[in-house]
This record gives structure tokens, C-alpha cells and sequence, in this order.
């Protein structure tokens, strides 16, 4: 397993996050620097570090991301509007925390990129 990073202190309520949701598969949080009016992130609650160590055995909670993501995406009033999904893999995919990680961006037009 990866190291320990800062998303497993969150998910175990350690140090302070405004989670919007949490269940026995995923947590979601603001994000501390958004990079839109509304950007969460939801990760699920057992440590992945990428997309690349991903197995079987992690579907229930990945398919999770994108319920969740639906959920909170309604509740914040922006599903009819639109959103952006965002995970990245790697250093040069630009992932910083070795956690996997659903970016939900929204409140805003986003145009056809954005650097997260």
C-alpha cells in the first residue's frame, strides 16, 4: 500500500474538511484552492494511490464516484447546466495526492479545458 496521505486523515475526520457527503464506500469534500464556484473532491474511503493500481475489487467503490458525483451535482444546482469530472494519474497527468480522486467542477462555464 501507498503511504498514508492526507485524504485517509480527512476520511478518518482527524483534521478538519467540509464534507458534503460520506458513506461506507466514498467521502467528498470541498476542495481547500477551487478553481471554480463549486469543486469537490470525492475519493473513496480505502486508499488507492492511481488509477493504475485499480482492481477489480475496487468497482463498487469507483461506480460509487459517479452516483455521488450525480447526487451532489443535483443538489448544488448544477446538473442541468453542466459539470466536469476530472482524475488524474501520475506526475505528468498532474496528480499531487497519491490517493485517487474525482474532481466535481461546476457553477461556471468551464470552456473546452481547464488545469485542475
Amino acid at each position: 500500500m501507498a503511504e498514508e496521505t492526507i485524504f485517509s486523515k480527512i476520511i478518518r475526520k482527524e483534521i478538519p474538511a467540509d464534507i458534503l457527503y460520506q458513506d461506507e464506500l466514498v467521502t467528498a469534500f470541498k476542495d481547500i484552492s477551487p478553481r471554480a464556484p463549486h469543486h469537490i473532491l470525492i475519493i473513496p474511503n480505502h486508499q488507492i494511490a492511481t488509477s493504475n493500481d485499480v482492481t477489480e475489487a475496487d468497482e463498487p467503490a469507483l461506480g460509487r464516484l459517479f452516483t455521488v458525483a450525480a447526487k451532489l451535482a443535483k443538489e448544488l444546482g448544477i446538473d442541468e447546466d453542466g459539470y466536469r469530472l476530472i482524475m488524474n494519474c501520475n506526475r505528468h497527468g498532474g496528480q499531487e495526492v497519491y490517493h485517487i480522486h474525482m474532481h466535481l467542477l461546476g457553477g461556471k462555464p468551464l470552456g473546452p479545458m481547464l488545469s485542475v
